[in-house]
């Protein structure tokens, strides 16, 4: 790839030696200025492959030339952000700009300056909709995880601020599918665009050891906490309800485990610290509802845990997807209680996968493999 000696140190130092196929597709393109329409499931290191030609832009460009980049979560937004400052090596200025934290910081670092804007649609279509701020001189858009947005129902947040934004300019648009829905958001905002399709079939990644436990549901976090006592890494654990995610984790942290909870009611400075705590592994587990869940993106999860069983195949896939990501592997255990099998088999069925199973006896302190 052609790119700079500065970032090919910085790849080098950050120990990025072979790129993924998202970005060995997206990059030369994108450096040449082409509009890009990808889709590549989470995990793929498809956020490298826009803030490497975004970085490599800035450099060249002259210092008038900004960037957006809009996500579905604060989360991930954050997530986003932290990934270019590592690339830039912090030099550059950059405003997030969503929901749950103050205005004022917000537009304070836009005013001053900012060349990349990293935010999601509601809290930047609420500062142009009061002319707080100006996008007129953004180059380049990226349009990350474009399904997610729509679904969370976007749609009219993202046409109003690409409305704002200047006709020629650079667009890279991001989806784990191409619905029609996405099609439209496609023929709308982005010009000739190069076609990328990554690895979209609904399945999960193969470096991902699938595991299933037939439990009671009075021994799940005692099994929980066997696997964390014979496991080593971290554990990502997903449960239905926010009363859930407190109970488990309140019961791992008297166990002696380092836990965390991450959902909905925890203030934005509560999901920050937990997230950066597990992120740098000052906790191991970090206990998530599905909800919150899909905005974290953390590299290096060990081990996924379903403490409580996902109804859809398409929720076992984005939770296992939180670990063996890009070329690591992983492990992934999901817990089910005797009246579950058919919702288990089910989803087995769905992504034709064969977990290997086992059975924790109700009277004994054992596990079994079943044949």
């Amino acid at each position: 790839m052609t790119l700079s000696p500065s970032m090919h140190a910085h790849l080098e130092r950050s120990n990025f030696t072979k790129p993924t196929p998202i970005q060995v597709a997206a990059i030369p393109p994108a450096m040449e200025g082409r509009d890009i329409l990808a889709t590549a499931q989470t995990g793929t290191g498809k956020t490298l492959s826009f803030l490497v030609p975004l970085v490599e832009r800035m450099a060249v460009e002259h210092k008038d030339f900004k960037a957006l980049i809009l996500l579905p979560t604060r989360e991930l937004a954050m997530q986003v952000l932290e990934a270019w400052r590592t690339l830039c090596n912090n030099q550059g200025k950059a405003a997030l700009v969503c929901g749950g934290l103050a205005a004022g910081p917000q537009l304070a670092a836009i005013r001053k300056g900012a060349r990349l804007i990293v935010a999601t649609p509601g809290r930047l279509e609420d500062y142009l909709s009061s002319r707080s701020i100006k996008l007129d001189g953004v180059g380049m858009l990226v349009l990350d995880e474009v399904d997610r947005m729509l679904d969370m129902g976007f749609k009219p947040a993202i046409k109003r601020i690409a409305a704002q934004l200047p006709a020629t300019r650079q667009t890279l648009c991001y989806s784990a599918t191409l619905s029609p829905a996405i099609r439209e958001v496609a023929s709308l905002y982005l010009n000739n665009p190069v076609r990328i399709e990554i690895s979209t079939e609904l399945k999960p990644a193969p470096n991902v050891q699938l595991q299933s436990f037939e439990v009671p549901q009075d021994k799940k976090q005692e099994l929980l906490e066997h696997l964390l006592d014979t496991t080593l890494g971290s554990f990502m654990v997903f449960v239905r309800t926010k009363h859930g995610a407190d109970r488990v984790a309140h019961r791992l942290s008297r166990a002696g485990h380092a836990a965390a909870p991450i959902h909905g009611d925890r203030s934005q400075s509560q999901r920050i610290a937990a997230l950066r705590g597990f992120a740098e592994g000052r906790h191991r587990v970090l206990v998530a509802t599905d909800v919150v869940a899909r905005g974290i993106d953390v590299s290096d999860v060990a081990h996924v845990v379903n403490y409580d069983i996902p109804r859809e195949a398409e929720d076992y896939v984005h939770r296992v997807g939180r670990t063996g990501r890009a070329s690591s592997h992983g492990v992934a255990s999901t817990f089910t209680t005797p009246g579950e099998s058919k919702i288990m088999r089910r989803i087995e069925r769905t992504l034709s996968v064969s977990p290997v199973k086992y059975r924790v006896h109700p009277h004994e302190d054992s596990i079994k493999q079943v044949a």
